[in-house]
């Protein structure tokens, strides 16, 4: 292990690539543990905060993880991301099992609460509108992946199930469905990078200055109206966004001249 004095790129920056490829060689598999700060400093020869940069880089890029008191680790696997809003629609406007199989769906508060400027600008309120909120979180075996709401108007769900603080069993556009009795026919996601808020970094168990992925999704009814605004937020170095999509087939060239007739 090695660095350039005289290289152009700052020397966290190449102790950052090399530890980067030692793990993808295999040097350090998933969950274990690496050599101290002090001692990965002396292997370089250079100081300690030197050291401490490479780590936080690839930290912030998802490959490494610092447990407070016990050391820096490699990362294991990463999220992979493959459903956006539409997976809770499924195929066949149906609840994806597998989904809910890896994913553990916990309902945190349900009530009125004011509206953030996104929210009140895509049901088009005024910001700090009170409107129905459904806070939600997203946990997997190890830590938890998504905090989320979904809110609505309260004109569509005063007096209905939604208001109710209880999970559903069922997908929750299903019970707005009959709730409001308006039926989501279109939707669009718009996604964003940004830092996490306090509350957002506590509750995903990440460091402030991680960047997070932000996701918000508005359902429409026929009438182009909004039925649901909803948010999730995830850790973005360990979130991928994968989604399969057809490509159309090029279209047959068509006569120039479809009125023309050749003798």
């Amino acid at each position: 292990m090695q660095i350039n004095p005289g290289a152009a790129e700052f020397p966290h920056r190449q102790i950052a690539a090399q530890l980067k490829a030692q793990v993808r060689r295999g040097d350090w598999g998933p969950g274990e543990r690496l050599p101290s700060i002090p001692a990965i400093a002396e292997m370089f020869g250079v100081a300690k905060q030197t050291v401490q940069r490479a780590v936080d880089q690839l930290r912030v890029e998802g490959i490494l993880i610092t447990k407070p008191g016990s050391g820096t680790y490699v990362r294991g696997t990463r999220r992979r991301l493959n459903r956006l809003s539409r997976g809770r629609y499924g195929g066949f406007r149906g609840y994806h099992t597998d989904l809910a199989a890896r994913y553990k769906q916990q309902l945190v508060s349900v009530g009125r609460a004011p509206a953030p400027p996104e929210v009140a600008d895509a049901f088009g309120v005024p910001d700090g509108t009170e409107l129905l909120c459904r806070r939600h979180l997203v946990r997997t075996d190890e830590s938890p992946v998504e905090v989320g709401a979904s809110w609505f108007l309260p004109a569509d769900t005063t007096g209905t199930t939604l208001e109710r603080a209880e999970a559903f069993g069922r997908p929750l556009y299903q019970e707005a469905e009959e709730a409001t009795g308006r039926r989501y026919v279109t939707a669009t996601d718009t996604i964003s990078a940004r830092q996490p808020s306090r509350e957002e970094a506590e509750t995903l168990q990440i460091r402030p200055d991680t960047p997070v992925l932000h996701l918000l999704h508005v359902a429409y009814d026929a009438h182009r109206k909004p039925i649901e605004v909803a948010q999730a937020t995830w850790p973005g170095p360990m979130t991928t966004l994968t989604e399969e999509y057809k490509i159309p087939a090029p279209a047959p060239d068509q006569d120039p001249n479809p009125g023309l007739i050749l003798a």
